[in-house]
């Protein structure tokens, strides 16, 4: 995780300044189904690479024993559009989203932060407090699910992998009160928190709504936090974390602060006080998965991992 979020550093400075060609991801929806799937392009001209993630995400899946979220990453050369490799897709976006959340973890939250609250139970929440744990030194999580029976088995998990205390909450609000980070990966349409209940001084990693009217943070967060998202055109096209309250005329697009790459690249400030509520909102961009497939595609090779196959 600690690589995942130095690939992830590199990636969202590239983004920032103008390095990469990231098109918008175009959905299509399966409604019978209750499912989507989601096409996402991106190309770095240096190293010269093109990149191709098809995810699928599912919400009857899990009665059928097959995960929610499913995806395969294909990557290009630039110089010839010759195909170099196909990839599960299903880790990797757990991966690089849970990097990213340690990735803004490590730039927003309070230096000395220990106490994290989780909501939702599922692989992404999973890899959003392995990566909080790689840059903070936190001694306890709480974690909250609509099914306690998640929440606890995510806490007979992961404590012992992380070597960490993890305490299930009985309720968003016991989860929440307290903890100095809060991740959010849940499928939730309306917000798994109130306001009111956070820490004075918490950073937020919001990672669960990807569409314009699914709201997973309390709109009163969002408005008085220093907001810092992964990409503004994709943020301001698809989570309605941003767009309802939008819509409601709360703030315009002037209230997001900075994207990630851009505080990266000191252009603009971090956390811009210890007592700030801090919020990163994240829908997830290809040039993630192209980094992340980048240096798996690397390593892979160098250890003799995989199979070659004859275009």
């Amino acid at each position: 995780m600690a690589e995942a979020i130095q690939v992830m550093k590199t990636a969202f400075a590239q983004l920032s300044s103008g390095q990469a060609v990231l098109p918008p991801r175009t959905h299509i929806e399966v409604n019978d189904h209750q499912g989507v799937a989601l096409f996402m392009p991106a190309y770095l001209p240096d190293p010269g690479l093109i990149g191709v993630k098809i995810i699928t995400l599912f919400d009857g899946n899990p009665r059928q024993n097959l995960p929610r979220i499913q995806a395969m990453v294909c990557l290009l050369d630039g110089s010839n559009g010759r195909p170099l490799a196909v990839m599960d897709g299903t880790a990797l976006t757990a991966i690089r989203t849970g990097a990213a959340s340690g990735l803004a973890t490590d730039l927003l939250a309070r230096f000395q932060a220990s106490t994290v609250a989780i909501f939702g139970a599922g692989v992404q929440a999973r890899t959003q407090l392995e990566a909080v744990c790689a840059v903070r030194p936190i001694r306890k999580a709480r974690v909250f699910d609509t099914c306690p029976e998640r929440a606890e088995a995510f806490a007979r998990e992961m404590g012992p992998v992380l070597g960490l205390e993890i305490e299930p909450g009985r309720s968003a609000a016991e989860t929440v009160r307290g903890a100095e980070i809060v991740c959010t990966a849940t499928t939730s349409k309306t917000p798994v928190f109130c306001d009111q209940d956070l820490h004075p001084g918490a950073h937020v990693n919001a990672v669960g709504s990807y569409r314009p009217r699914v709201q997973e943070i309390p709109r009163e967060t969002v408005l008085r936090a220093h907001l810092v998202v992964d990409h503004r055109p994709s943020v301001l096209a698809e989570t309605g974390d941003l767009l309802i309250p939008m819509a409601d005329g709360l703030f315009g697009e002037d209230h997001i602060r900075a994207e990630l790459g851009e505080i990266i690249r000191g252009e603009k400030p971090g956390r811009p006080s210890p007592q700030a509520l801090t919020l990163f909102k994240s829908v997830g961009i290809a040039i993630q998965d192209l980094s992340a497939a980048m240096r798996v595609l690397t390593l892979g090779t160098s250890l003799g991992l995989g199979t070659e196959v004859a275009w």
